[in-house]
């Protein structure tokens, strides 16, 4: 078939060696064989594809150099060979490809230097050679005024000496990643001048001096990370001027002074300066940064109030003060914080009582106030009924269920702290804070005890013992029963059919709910402990399906009881869907998947996401549906854990049709 031009076999299971036949198709243009399990090394016979473009061969086990007759390919506009095993040096005869437009060898096990003849290829766009073994100095002219280089991307090697000034001198550079190397010395100029940049990535090496002011100006930026360096002096007295940031990560420098009151973008989602010698206080105008969901300011040398602002940000999920100094009472207004997951104030000279409003915060399940002057109860609420004795040491609290180790209130240590705030009425006060206390303790225990409980029903029709666990605190579920859940099931209702499971719509007092009958044995729901229900019953977001309750039979026959998302799944409508709305889609499941993982220890990951359970609504906003078998550690599932995505890891959403 010498005619052949193209061939496609990616994404197969086709195993063993690439053929050395393939090399007599001489007419070939395009050869992929992406994603596949084949072994051994490239072949040679390659190099007589003199009419070959595009060369794919990502995503295999080859190994092996590269061979030389491939950098004869004077017409190969991209050459992907990532993802596999190969090895050696790449050689300076790759400067032999001029037409090259797209370079991609990350993921392997090359050695030595980068080669300067990279730099002569005015073509090249793109330059991806992360994730291997290289050393040595960047390039020194790579990126110069004759280059199209748009992508740059050396991170996780083990390259030193400086960033070169010529990385930016075409005008087109926009991804700068760096990260994980040894490199040292400033941030070039000529890089604070490059307003193409739209994500820099130089985290973890040795980089020092101080931030060039017009680094802070640079308008199209929205992902910035340049921490775990050496970087020092102050960014409070500059000029932020940065509209599109959504992502800045300055911790774990040497930064002094300050901190802004401004980064110039209201778009920002993460900010971390934690880990470096900021003093002051917190600028009261973080409250206006409405789409913040990540502050973490820990490890400083912070000051004065927190600021009772922050309860403007509705979608902060993190927030880390830990081990600064700050004073005063925690504002109460953090109860406004709708989906508030993670709060970090430990080690700071906080004082006053716990507002009993943080214990209302459905969406809270971690919480550390360790090593502070706080004193009276905890909330008998919410992430405080299952908090840790480490999470409240070091303060002067009591408490009202028993349940974190604490003296209770009004025992001892709570009388002593009493006189000692008011001596004179403490005999007559004592006694009645003393009763009082005791009985508001019963009422809340037995308020926490309920809430915790299952329902179990004895079925005498088949003989089985019914769990029922809701999660919603809304009274029209708290009092859904086992029949009107299983009553459900009848062909009208019928919403879809998988292999695994059925799904049908149900009306309870007017409201509707999504029944799924899970046709494949459950763990059993008594095997997990209380502090995984609190977890599962706390997620709160826009872009996941909010799970009411649970039924489950002593066999393992389950029900998962959601609410009811008006859509169609996206396996249904991804055929129709343009471009712009693939994209928003699969935002919306990056938000959420972020949010769960983010708010998740790295041995409760979110898995088994398909496009199955995510549902689009008629605004193509996404609705990610989990179960808690999605949520489980997967170790009680015999499944491999994925890798934990956080601040310092990308997360891709691929949508196919």
């Amino acid at each position: 078939m010498t005619s052949l031009r193209w061939i496609y076999l990616g994404y197969n299971n086709l195993s063993g060696e690439i053929p050395e036949e393939i090399g007599n198709l001489t007419s070939l243009e395009h050869l992929d064989l992406v994603y596949n399990n084949l072994t051994g090394g490239i072949p040679p016979s390659l190099g007589n594809l003199t009419h070959l473009r595009y060369l794919f061969l990502y995503g295999n086990n080859l190994a092996g150099s590269i061979p030389g007759s491939i950098f004869g390919l004077r017409n190969l506009v991209s050459l992907d060979l990532s993802e596999n095993s190969l090895s050696g040096e790449i050689p300076e005869s790759i400067s032999q490809l001029q037409s090259l437009e797209v370079l991609h060898l990350f993921s392997n096990n090359f050695t030595g230097e980068i080669p300067a003849g990279l730099s002569t290829l005015r073509r090249l766009q793109v330059l991806q050679l992360w994730s291997n073994r290289l050393t040595g100095q960047i390039p020194k002219d790579l990126g110069g005024k004759q280059s199209n280089l748009t992508v740059l991307d050396l991170s996780t090697n083990s390259l030193t000496g400086k960033i070169p000034e010529t990385l930016c001198s075409s005008g087109g550079l926009f991804k700068l990643i760096l990260f994980s190397n040894s490199l040292e010395g400033d941030i070039p100029e000529s890089l604070s001048s490059c307003r193409s940049l739209k994500r820099v990535r130089l985290q973890n090496n040795k980089l020092s001096g101080e931030l060039p002011p017009e680094f802070a100006r640079l308008p199209l930026v929205y992902f910035m990370d340049i921490s775990g360096n050496n970087f020092s002096g102050r960014i409070d007295q500059r000029q932020w001027e940065m509209p599109s940031l959504q992502m800045l990560n300055l911790g774990r420098n040497r930064f002094v002074g300050g901190l802004p009151e401004s980064f110039g973008s209201d778009k920002l989602e993460n900010l971390d300066l934690s880990e470096n010698e900021f003093s002051g206080s917190i600028p009261a105008k973080f409250g206006a940064l409405s789409e913040l969901m990540l502050l973490k300011l820990s490890g400083n040398h912070i000051s004065g109030d927190i600021p009772p602002e922050f309860s403007s940000c509705k979608k902060l999920v993190t927030l880390d003060l830990s081990r600064n100094q700050l004073t005063g009472p925690i504002p109460a207004e953090l109860a406004q914080l709708p989906v508030l997951g993670q709060l970090d104030l430990s080690e700071n000279k906080l004082s006053g009582e716990i507002p009993n409003g943080l214990g209302e915060i459905e969406s809270l399940v971690q919480v550390n106030i360790s090593h502070n002057h706080f004193r009276g109860s905890l909330p008998a609420t919410g992430a405080f009924l299952a908090l840790n004795a480490t999470a409240i040491a070091g303060n002067n609290l009591c408490d009202l269920t028993t349940s974190t180790g604490l003296p209770p209130c009004g025992g001892a240590n709570a009388k002593r702290s009493l006189i000692w705030h008011n001596y004179l009425v403490a005999c007559i006060l004592g006694t009645l804070a003393f009763i009082a206390l005791i009985a508001y303790a019963v009422i809340l225990m037995n308020r926490g005890r309920m809430s915790m409980e299952m329902k179990k029903v004895e079925n005498l029709e088949d003989g089985l013992t019914w769990e029922l666990r809701i999660f919603d605190s809304g009274k029209v579920w708290r009092s859904i029963s086992m029949d009107e859940i299983l009553g459900c099931r009848k062909d009208e209702n019928l919403i879809s059919k998988t292999g695994d499971s059925v799904s049908y719509r149900g009306d309870f007092s007017g409201t509707l709910f999504v029944v799924k009958e899970i046709r494949r044995e459950m763990v059993m729901m008594s095997s997990f402990p209380a502090s995984f229900w609190t977890e599962i019953g706390g997620i709160q977001h826009p872009n996941v399906v909010k799970l009411i309750g649970v039924l489950q039979s002593s066999k393992g026959l389950g029900f998962l009881v959601y609410e009811h998302v008006e859509g169609r799944k996206l396996i249904e409508v991804v055929r129709s869907l343009s471009w712009e709305r693939r994209k928003r889609v699969a935002i919306g499941v990056a938000k959420a998947l972020r949010f769960l993982h983010g708010r998740r220890s790295a041995s409760r990951l979110v898995g088994c996401v398909s496009p199955d359970k995510v549902i689009v609504d008629g605004r193509d906003e996404p609705h990610l549906e989990l179960s808690p078998l999605d949520l489980v550690g997967y170790e009680t599932k015999g499944f491999v854990s994925s890798p934990h995505f956080g601040p310092g890891n990308n997360l891709h959403v691929y949508i196919y049709p």
